[in-house]
Order: C-alpha cells, then sequence, then structure tokens
C-alpha cells in the first residue's frame, strides 16, 4: 500500500467517525441552527418593519428586509457551525483520544482531515437548515440554477476557510471551555459588516471597518448571487479572503498538530 492510498484510506475512516457522530447527536447540528434561525426571527418579525424601509424603500417592510438580511444569516449559521468544530478538535486533543491514534499505524494527516471534513458537511447542513426557515418566512431569491450553485460554491469555500480556522483555534486552546470561546467574534462579524444595514449607514470608523473586513464582501457577494443581480467586484475579493483564510489557517492548524506531543 502505498503513503497515499494508506493516508486517504485513514482520511476516509476519520471522516466516517466523525459523522457517525453527527448522526448519533443531531441535537448539535440542530444546535449550531438555532441560534441563526432564532436571529433570523427576531430581526424579521422585530426589526423587519422599520428597517426594510431603509433596505427596500417605501412600503417594503418585512419581506425587503428577509431577501437583505439571508446572506448574513447565513454567515452566520457557518461561523456558529465553525464553533463546534473548535470544541471537537479541542475534546479530542484534551481527552486522549489523539494519543491512542499515536500508537495506531495511522496517517498523521487523517485526524485533521476528518475534522475538516465532517465539520464541512454539518456545517453545510446548518446552513440548509436555515435557509428552509428562510423560504418558509417567506424569502424568494431570484436566482438562476448557475446562481444557486455559485452560492453554494461559495458558502462550501467560506465554511472550508473558518473550518480550518476553527481547527487551529481548537488545537491552541488549553481546555474545550476556551475553544468554545475563542471562534465566537466570528458569529458577529457579519453585524459589523453589511449583513443587516448598508455600510454607509454606518459611522465613518466603523464604516471603514466594515468595508474591509473579510465578511463583507462574502455577504455581498452572495446577495447578488441569490438576487440574481450580478456580484461585480466582490466576487473576486470574497474568493481571495476565502483562498487567504484557509491557506494560513492550514499552515496554523499543522504546525501546532505537528508540535503537539500528543500528536
Amino acid at each position: 500500500m502505498t503513503t497515499l492510498t494508506h493516508a486517504v484510506g485513514d482520511s476516509a475512516t476519520m471522516v466516517a467517525r466523525q459523522l457517525r457522530h453527527m448522526l448519533r447527536y443531531p441535537s448539535m447540528t440542530l444546535l449550531l441552527a438555532g441560534m441563526p434561525i432564532l436571529l433570523l426571527l427576531l430581526f424579521v418579525y422585530v426589526f423587519g418593519g422599520a428597517m426594510g424601509t431603509g433596505t427596500g424603500g417605501a412600503a417594503a417592510g418585512r419581506a425587503a428586509y428577509l431577501d437583505y438580511i439571508a446572506p448574513g444569516i447565513m454567515l452566520i449559521a457557518v461561523a456558529s457551525a465553525a464553533q463546534g468544530t473548535a470544541i471537537s478538535v479541542a475534546m479530542d486533543m484534551t481527552e486522549g483520544i489523539v494519543a491512542r491514534f499515536r500508537t495506531m499505524d495511522i496517517a498523521r494527516v487523517s485526524v485533521l482531515t476528518g475534522h475538516v471534513v465532517g465539520s464541512l458537511v454539518q456545517s453545510m447542513l446548518t446552513v440548509a437548515l436555515v435557509t428552509a426557515v428562510a423560504l418558509l418566512l417567506g424569502f424568494r431569491p431570484g436566482a438562476g440554477p448557475a446562481e444557486w450553485l455559485a452560492t453554494v460554491g461559495l458558502l462550501a469555500m467560506v465554511s472550508f476557510a473558518l473550518t480550518w480556522l476553527s481547527v487551529a483555534l481548537g488545537l491552541v486552546s488549553k481546555t474545550v471551555e476556551s475553544a468554545s470561546n475563542l471562534p465566537m467574534p466570528l458569529v458577529f462579524l457579519p453585524f459589523l459588516g453589511s449583513g443587516f444595514v448598508p455600510t454607509e449607514t454606518l459611522p465613518t470608523g466603523l464604516r471603514w471597518f466594515a468595508e474591509y473586513q473579510p465578511f463583507t464582501p462574502v455577504i455581498d457577494t452572495l446577495r447578488g448571487l441569490l438576487a440574481g443581480s450580478g456580484v461585480g467586484d466582490s466576487g473576486v475579493a470574497a474568493v481571495a479572503w476565502c483562498t487567504g483564510i484557509a491557506l494560513v489557517s492550514y499552515l496554523w492548524a499543522k504546525k501546532l498538530y505537528d508540535r503537539d506531543p500528543a500528536a
């Protein structure tokens, strides 16, 4: 058996392990989707009437605001799933399972690969649940098949990037509790971007941050794709941010994992 075949086989086993955990505890996926769904309900039914006028014109109301915030809520769903990844990695690192894997003839890369692929599946399921609720509330995107495919692809890219970042955060955490807290800022970044209000309505300093932080071009691209109105330059920026975050996070996670004595 070649080294590559060995690594692929071990990675498939670790992915299956993560998927079994997900099937055994479906409440975790529902819990990760719970907060974005609650935020969706809160902003649509409490703030939607007032905010919709500013984002969709007079008499637009909740329907326009739902269309406006749906991309931001989807991104919060991805960030919430990333938090679960950090917790899962920290549990493996602190509870001794990695030390047991070390005594076996297992490719080192397979442990992290299992977490990343399993978390990517869970993340996309979480986004699907949130999108389904948005559609039930009246979300009516104008995207065609090509735009929907591009939307799924971009969400997968964001999820992949944030998953590797969360793996690194889980590895750098000394406890499971700290691992659950470190990814929290990711959940709130859409609030400090174009997720809920146009950036031009923000104060100068906050507006500068909102326009140049990584989530804003992703949200703008998702919004353009779902509306079928085009994405402009935001699409290139979104892909560049996802690629950069994924690469840096992968290198950071690999360095942390390789130097860990239990790995």
